[in-house]
Order: structure tokens, then sequence, then C-alpha cells
């Protein structure tokens, strides 16, 4: 098992007040990974591949997870959930949804797109730790995550 904290985190998430949340969260359950952040779909195609301000590899690693949120300004996150799964190099990466949604529609499109785990956020920030805790549980102690690629 590779270190945690060497294992790249990339966010999508367009709410600030979301980020925030979920970067607290992260560190209350002792996750010291860095963390990346993209605002919307396109922002996070362009991350992951690496083009227009993401040209340099350097700031765009690889990530080793994505926390995908749904809906997203642009290429919203269902979209960018096809995208990495239909691409060879993309869909070995662990996509996790959180997102507000518990719409069963958007619950079972995810899962058929090929998302790993789909989670609701929690309204409240107790809730929302205890979440991100069982998530850094099971993503980051029990599981191998496949090493960040190219």
């Amino acid at each position: 098992m590779t270190s945690m904290e060497t294992e790249i985190i990339l966010i999508v998430e367009d709410n600030d007040e979301d980020f925030e949340l979920a970067q607290r969260a992260l560190r209350k359950a002792g996750l010291g990974n860095k963390v990346m952040r993209c605002e919307d779909g396109d922002d996070a195609l362009d991350y992951l591949y690496q083009r227009k301000k993401y040209a340099d590899a350097s700031s765009a690693p690889r990530p080793n997870v994505v926390l995908l949120d749904l809906n997203l300004p642009g290429t919203d996150g269902r979209e960018v959930l096809e995208i990495m799964k239909k691409d060879d190099d993309l869909k070995i990466i662990p996509v996790i949804v959180l997102t507000t949604s518990n719409s069963e529609r958007d619950i079972n499109a995810c899962y058929l797109a090929g998302a790993n785990s789909y989670m609701q956020k929690p309204i409240e920030f107790s809730s929302y730790i205890e979440a991100i805790q069982r998530l850094k549980d099971y993503w980051f102690d029990v599981v191998i995550v496949p090493k960040a690629g190219k």
C-alpha cells in the first residue's frame, strides 16, 4: 500500500463553501494528502488531460482519487464521469461522486457510467466529518488505489 500522504485528491467542486467544508473534513479525518481543485467540468477535463493552463504536467499531477460534484457549470459532473470512464488513461482513477443529489436516476446513471462510489453530501458538519472519515478509512486505509499515472 502506498503512503496516503503521497496520493493526490482532485476535488471538482464549484461551490467555495462546499470545497472549504470538504478540505476541513479531510484534515479533520487525518488526511494530509495534496488536494487539487477544479471549479467546473471543463476545468477538470483540462486538468486531467493536462491542457491549457495545466499543460505543464507539474501543475496538474495525475490524481489517485477524484471527488466529483455532479451539478457543475459548463460540462457537468455526469459528463466528466462519462468522459473519464471511456478514456483508457483516465478510467483507472477511482471517482467518488460527492453531491447533494439523492435522485435514484442520478445514482443509477453514475454507477452505470463507472462511478466507484456515490455519496450524498451531509448537511451538518459533524455528519460530513463522519462521512469523510469513512471515505478515508475505505479509500486510503483499506483499498489500494492505483498509482498516479502520466
